[in-house]
């Protein structure tokens, strides 16, 4: 492990000196790739910085505590190389998963898809609750969120698609892709009774467009009028625009503007988007066959999680995670979930080192 730091350690400082060459902000491509790696080091650069000088300081106490004559000094040494000891073990932990290979698509930003399945009404009403818990989760993480599309239903929602930004999005939502299973009294269940209904969540990566590009001519535009309810325009011009990718059959329709051009616009950052996802998930399914144990990000039909409200309790089902404080997640209180989410996979990440 310590043969790592320090190679970190060498390859930060070649890239600080690299950034301190005034030449470099005229090469901006350049400029960016070596910022965003000297600032993808920095933290392990900080936390091993800390951890060498809190192992000077315990190696100096313990000196103190076995040549001090002052029994309190002695004592107050030897408190010192307790705690420092401690310390130190926390921060070998810290460094050893920092040290982790990085999922390259952790800092990317992410199109958010939601769409009510098995449950009729119930289902959409869900699919509404989700995406407000999303919204109030990315409020706490300081993270922007802007409806891309919507198709409502008379009870809640049919499919909404949200564009994500913020810092590192893409790792705190990457595991949120799945079925979502409620389980309640629906509003019109006069009898009482519990019923299960379904959603699903798809958390699609963006790609830039030098990591992938949309070849235009394998793409399809329709345009024809927008149906459904709305104000002047609908039904009256051809705004609403369909665009299908040939070769994999994936199409997005959007209507939501009145502008054919900024529904095309839409179309293709969702279609893109799409294209770009099932690439990462191909990856992914190849990954996961050789590391048994991470948990799943390819498979969207796979049930990954149950809301429970008779009993207040949320399950999720990949790492068999119960927490009784449903009423505070629905709400946006999501981080205690993520964050287990992570560390669960961090963990087999780690004994995967070791072996």
């Amino acid at each position: 492990m310590f043969d790592k730091l320090e190679a970190v350690i060498e390859r930060y400082d070649y890239l600080t000196n690299q950034l301190a060459d005034p030449s470099i902000y005229d090469r901006q491509e350049e400029f960016k790739k070596i910022s965003s790696e000297r600032a993808s080091l920095e933290e392990i650069v900080e936390t091993y910085k800390k951890y060498k000088k809190i192992k000077e300081d315990v190696s100096q106490a313990k000196d103190l505590a076995i040549n001090e004559s002052d029994p309190e000094l002695k004592e107050m040494a030897k408190e010192e190389v307790s705690e420092g000891e401690k310390e130190i073990e926390v921060l070998e932990d810290s460094l050893r998963i920092l040290l982790l290979p990085k999922d390259p698509l952790d800092d990317k930003d992410v199109m958010l898809e939601i769409r009510a399945g098995a449950g009729g009404d119930e289902a959409s009403i869900f699919a509404a609750d989700v995406m407000r818990m999303y919204q109030n989760y990315f409020k706490e993480l300081g993270f922007k969120c802007e409806i891309i599309s919507v198709s409502k239903s008379d009870e809640g929602l049919k499919e909404v698609i949200m564009a994500v930004t913020g810092e590192k999005v893409y790792s705190k939502l990457k595991y949120e892709s799945g079925v979502h299973r409620v389980q309640r009294v629906p509003k019109t269940e006069s009898q009482g009774r519990v019923h299960t209904s379904t959603i699903t969540v798809a958390v699609m990566p963006e790609a830039d467009e030098v990591e992938f590009e949309l070849d235009m001519n394998d793409v399809r535009i329709d345009v024809y009028r927008a149906g459904g309810h709305g104000g002047q325009s609908v039904n009256t011009t051809d705004s609403a625009v369909r665009a299908t990718h040939i070769p994999t059959g994936t199409a997005v329709a959007i209507q939501d503007e009145k502008s054919q051009h900024k529904n095309k616009d839409k179309a293709l950052k969702i279609l893109r988007a799409r294209i770009y996802d099932k690439m990462v998930q191909e990856a992914q399914a190849a990954e996961a066959e050789k590391r048994r144990g991470l948990v799943g990000r390819g498979d969207r039909s796979e049930r990954i999680r149950t809301y429970n409200f008779p009993q207040g309790r949320l399950t999720d089902h990949r790492i068999n995670l119960t927490l009784y404080s449903l009423d505070r997640i629905i709400e946006g209180e999501l981080g205690p979930v993520t964050d287990a989410l992570i560390t669960h996979n961090q963990t087999q990440l780690l004994q995967g080192e070791e072996e």
